[in-house]
């Protein structure tokens, strides 16, 4: 009876050993995969080391009788706590890490998508001014061909002013000292008037010859010319601008012959047909 008691005690004492081997073990472990996490993550904070369980006595507090030899190793829940307790201190601050990688997972992917946007309107907006931008060169290069266009036409135009040609002359007869217009003047002078109504392309020129010599011949003539224009204008509504007065005194003209010397106005209208066309 004796022999199979030492027996159990003996088996007891074993099998105690081996569970605190186990038990341990196991802080070792865990401190030592929390431990690499921690050192390849240079914004994870230092945690302490897991302690090393302290060594005591066998009994641990208990009373070292032989009821306690049995169940000690088996039965006593505070000293399981103890030793598991640095194990449950780390996975609690193992799970707060994941949380607030977590979050800030989420706020850099966050971050990244708003930056994604800004980026992506102001491509947008880059876009629609290079648009704009296009569109106005477009006008502009069209402003440009009908700007030349006109220019074009109006150096045509321009060329084409020295083109005018008479298309009607009258000559009208005064008196020596005569400058008021005679019945026979203004109707010539109607005649002549008359189909110019609603033109535009045409010019009147207006010369006055007067008998006499130098200053006084001149004047003469200026004021048998001037007393034409003043008919065609106040009766005939003619612009002035379209009539060109010349007091010419006693010079004789190119095709003039030697009868038609005297006091006269020689009126000729002259149209340019080109422009007139335009």
């Amino acid at each position: 009876m004796e022999s199979q008691t030492k027996t159990r005690i003996f088996l007891a004492l074993l099998a105690s050993a081996a569970l605190v081997v186990s038990v341990l073990s196991v802080p070792v472990l865990a401190q030592s995969n929390n431990s690499s996490p921690a050192a390849t993550n240079s914004s994870t904070p230092n945690l302490e080391p897991i302690p090393a369980p302290v060594k005591g006595d066998y009994w641990d507090g208990d009373e070292p009788n032989l009821a306690n030899l049995i169940v000690h190793p088996f039965a006593n829940k505070k000293y399981v706590q103890r030793m598991t307790r640095p194990i449950k201190d780390r996975l609690e601050e193992l799970d707060q890490l994941t949380a607030s990688n977590s979050a800030a997972i989420k706020d850099v992917d966050a971050r990244s998508q708003h930056g994604l946007q800004l980026a992506s309107d102001k491509s947008s907006l880059a876009d629609q001014h290079a648009t704009d931008a296009s569109n106005r060169a477009q006008a502009a290069q069209t402003a440009a061909t009908s700007a030349s266009g006109r220019v074009s036409s109006a150096e045509q135009m321009v060329s084409n002013l020295d083109l005018y040609k008479a298309s009607a002359q009258t000559e009208l007869r005064f008196r020596p000292g005569q400058t008021a217009l005679s019945k026979q003047a203004k109707d010539a002078l109607d005649e002549m008037a008359s189909p110019l109504k609603g033109q535009h392309s045409y010019v009147i020129e207006v010369r006055g010859f007067s008998a006499g010599s130098g200053q006084a011949a001149i004047s003469a003539s200026q004021k048998m010319a001037d007393s034409v224009v003043r008919y065609l204008v106040l009766t005939h509504n003619i612009p002035v601008y379209r009539i060109y007065t010349l007091g010419m005194g006693n010079a004789p003209t190119s095709d003039e012959a030697a009868t038609h010397h005297g006091a006269r106005v020689e009126v000729s209208v002259l149209k340019n047909d080109v422009v007139a066309s335009n």
